[in-house]
This record gives C-alpha cells, structure tokens and sequence, in this order.
C-alpha cells in the first residue's frame, strides 16, 4: 500500500484566469480541429465534441444532427446490424466521418462489429469499451481489432493514468478514452472506492498520447459549457457527453409524463436498468455501478449544442485564443473554493 500525497483536481475545483486578448467578438473563434492519428494515419476535420456511447444518449438520431454541425456520435454498441444496415443505406454519405460503431469485447460484440464492417466498409471509426481498461485481455483485444481493421481509428478506454494511456496507443488505439466514475450516472467511484479527479487524470493522461503522438478523449464530468472548456484547456483532444446531451428528442428512452411535465429516463451503461435490458439482470458476481434517473425533457438538442458551443467561444475570448487548438496553451487554471453564487439556487 502507499499513498500519492500530489492533489489530484476536478473541475469543480479551478477555474480558468482571464487574459489580454485581441478577440473583437466570438464569432472569431474557429472551434474545429485537424487531426492526423497515429496508428490508422487517417486525418480527421470538425469540432472535437462527441456524443457518449450509451443508448439513450449515442442514438442514431443525435448522430444525424450533430455530424451537420460536424460534431461526433460515439453510437451505442446495442443496435442490431439489420439496423445498422437501415441507417447507413438512407443517411447522408459524409455521416461516417462524425461516429463510431462501438463494441465490447466478447466473441458476439466481433461477430457484429465484422458483419457490419462488411456491409459498410466506409466506417471509419471503432469504439473498443469496457469499464476497466487495465486488464490484459482488453489490451490484447485492441492489438487483435489493430491487426484485423488497419486503416479503421479505432478509440479504447476507459483508462486514467498515463502509462495505460502509452500501453494502449503502443498495442494500436488512436485516441484513448479517459475517466473512471466522474460520469453523473456512474456510481464506480463509491461502490468500488476506484477512480481519479477528471481534471488532472486529463493533464496526466494527455502529457503520455501527445508524447507518442496520440489523442485522448475526456470522457465524464462535464456538467456545464464551462466544465467542457475546463477539460478543453487540460489538454483534452475530444470531449465526450452523456448527461449534457440526455434528455433530448434525440435521445434515446422513452418520453414520460407526470404531473404535467415531461421527462425522459438516463442511466448508466452498468446500471441494474442497462443490464435488465440487455443481458438478463445483474450478474451474481457483480454489482450495478450506475444510477438510473428521469432528467426532465429539453426538447431538440440542437438548442443546447448552441449553448455548449456558444459557451467555449467566450471562453476563447476571454484568454484570446482564436482556435479552440490555442486554448490549452492559453490556459492557466486557478485554484477556487467555489464556482458560482448560488443565492438564488443551484
């Protein structure tokens, strides 16, 4: 046993200190970002915000609507080829440069991640997910997928330590997906004591994929438009969403209504709700490791893409970076005791 006496951050804990800018207004701020990655060499171009993998959040409809902003769907590894095959036949042709099919990693999850490839071998993107991305057969697994789909990205998480993040772009990841229970629907961090502050598992874990010539995706604990900015500024190549993006017509779950207001159901991807759904109930050798919650209905989501999106220019602006790709450069995070004045609620 030893204990790390370093203090370890969340976004609630800083914020980002102003400085002199030449910025006349935010519609000067470019938010897209190019990419070449480092194990496919495919280039990539748009604004580096994904939608997260979990089946009322990563839909096929949010995918359609964010990729005309140019923003990615990470699409949830429970839709059936045939369904698959039906989207992809009648969506826009340029929609397979802004998602990814995700995947677990049994036997059935490479079955179906194969047929779909062959049917559309214009996907670009895979998503390898499991909660612990610390075991051996996942880093096997990612050499394996590497060795079987050379020219695909493939993204690989969840990790939060920077040798992980090195071991997995050495055994063919891309970009590593980084955070263990800052996700509002997770409970990992109190049923099993495990996790890391987001905002410094970002600094550590993109310090180690920039090194190699890597990217990261911050994925959990963003709660508002500053907290995105927050993780943009640590070093974050991609942000990842789930709770922000829940709770739209695009969403997935169903709409429902109690005393004259709609809501909409979010849960975790390890909630006793996912794993009823999909894989009979909880196992007898595990617990759930996610809540599940009714966030009240927000209508189209494009209205708060405007406000995330609106939200990182100002941020620009106030540290006078004119590409999002200047932030973290621009970026000196103080310490706080408290973000906001919360008289009036919270």
């Amino acid at each position: 046993m030893r204990i790390e006496h370093d203090i370890k951050l969340g976004f609630k804990d800083v914020m980002i200190r102003p400085k002199r800018s030449t910025l006349k207004s935010r519609s000067q701020v470019t938010l897209e970002r190019d990419y070449k990655f480092l194990n496919s060499k495919t280039n990539w171009k748009g604004i580096p915000i994904m939608a997260a993998n979990m089946d009322t959040v990563g839909t096929f409809e949010m995918a359609l609507v964010l990729a005309e902003h140019h923003l990615f769907t990470a699409i949830h590894k429970h839709y059936s080829t045939e369904q698959w095959n039906a989207f992809l036949n009648a969506a826009p042709k340029n929609i397979t440069d802004y998602m990814a099919i995700s995947t677990g990693t049994g036997k059935n999850d490479t079955k179906k991640l194969k047929t779909v490839f062959d049917n559309h071998p214009e996907l670009k993107f895979i998503c390898i997910d499991v909660a612990n991305g610390y075991s051996e057969h996942f880093v096997n697994f990612v050499q394996q997928t590497r060795e079987q789909y050379p020219d695909k990205v493939i993204i690989a998480g969840n990790v939060v330590t920077g040798e992980m993040v090195e071991q997995l772009l050495l055994s063919g990841a891309d970009i590593v997906k980084v955070g263990i229970g800052p996700g509002s629907v997770c409970t990992t961090r109190v049923k099993t004591g495990v996790g890391y502050p987001q905002l410094s598992a970002i600094i550590e874990c993109a310090d180690a994929a920039h090194g190699l010539g890597g990217h990261i995706i911050s994925d959990g604990g963003c709660a508002t438009p500053g907290d995105v900015a927050k993780a943009f500024g640590a070093g974050a190549d991609f942000v990842m969403l789930g709770g922000m993006f829940a709770g739209h017509t695009e969403s997935g779950g169903e709409l429902i209504t109690r005393n004259g207001e709609q809501y909409k159901q979010f849960y975790g991807m390890s909630s006793a709700t996912a794993m009823d759904k999909y894989v009979g109930g909880v196992a007898e050798y595990r617990a759930s490791e996610g809540k599940t919650v009714e966030v009240p209905y927000k209508g189209d989501v494009k209205t708060t893409l405007q406000d995330i999106l609106g939200g990182l220019r100002s941020t620009c602006t106030y540290v006078g970076a004119e590409r999002l790709k200047e932030l973290t450069k621009r970026t000196t995070f103080i310490r706080v005791a408290e973000q906001e004045n919360l008289v009036y609620g919270g």
